[in-house]
C-alpha cells in the first residue's frame, strides 16, 4: 500500500511539475517547437476533457472523475490486480486521473501543451500520457489472458480428447 501512495504521488508530481513549467515559460510564448515536424509545445487551457469534449462542465467532470478515482484507488489496495502489468497499468491510469483533477478542482481547466503535428490531435500533457499508456497496458494484459486462457482450455481439451 505504501508503495502505490509513493509510486503515485512521484507520478502526480512530476506531471503537475511539468504543467508549472508550461505554465511559467510557454504561456508566454504560446507555442515552441520540441521535435519539427513532429511535435511542438503549444499551450492550452483546457475546460473539457480529450479533444474538448465536455466543455464547461467542471463540476461534472470533477464530480466523474472523483467517483471513478476513488473506485480504483479501492480496488488497487483491496482486491489487488492479478500481477504487475495490470498493478502499474492501473496505477498510471489513476495517477493521470489524479493529476488532471487537481487542475480541475483547483483552476477549472486542465494545463495541455503536447501538439502532435503529422497528424490532427488533441494536445495533451504528462498525466492524460499516463492514462493512455496505462490505458494500452490493460489492452495488452487482457489480450495476452485471453490468448493464454485459449491456450489452456485447448491444451486441457486436447488431453481430454487423447484419452477416448
Amino acid at each position: 500500500m505504501l508503495f502505490t501512495i509513493v509510486v503515485s504521488a512521484l507520478l502526480i508530481a512530476a506531471d503537475q511539475f511539468t504543467k508549472f513549467l508550461a505554465v511559467t515559460y510557454l504561456a508566454p510564448v504560446g507555442t515552441m517547437p520540441l521535435i519539427p515536424g513532429v511535435m511542438q509545445l503549444q499551450f492550452i487551457l483546457n475546460d473539457g476533457m480529450a479533444f474538448s469534449m465536455l466543455s464547461g462542465n467542471r463540476w461534472f467532470l470533477v464530480t466523474v472523475t472523483g467517483i471513478a478515482l476513488v473506485a480504483l484507488l479501492i480496488y488497487l489496495l483491496f482486491r489487488r490486480p492479478k500481477n504487475k502489468l495490470e498493478y502499474f497499468a492501473w496505477l498510471l491510469i489513476l495517477s493521470g486521473g489524479i493529476g488532471n483533477l487537481i487542475d480541475r478542482i483547483f483552476s477549472g481547466y486542465v494545463v495541455d501543451f503536447f501538439a502532435v503535428q503529422f497528424v490532427q490531435f488533441a494536445v495533451f500533457n504528462v498525466a492524460d500520457c499516463y492514462v493512455t499508456i496505462g490505458a494500452a497496458m490493460l489492452i495488452i494484459w487482457l489480450i495476452f489472458g485471453e490468448i493464454k486462457a485459449y491456450r489452456e482450455k485447448k491444451a486441457k481439451l486436447g488431453d481430454t480428447n487423447e484419452g477416448n
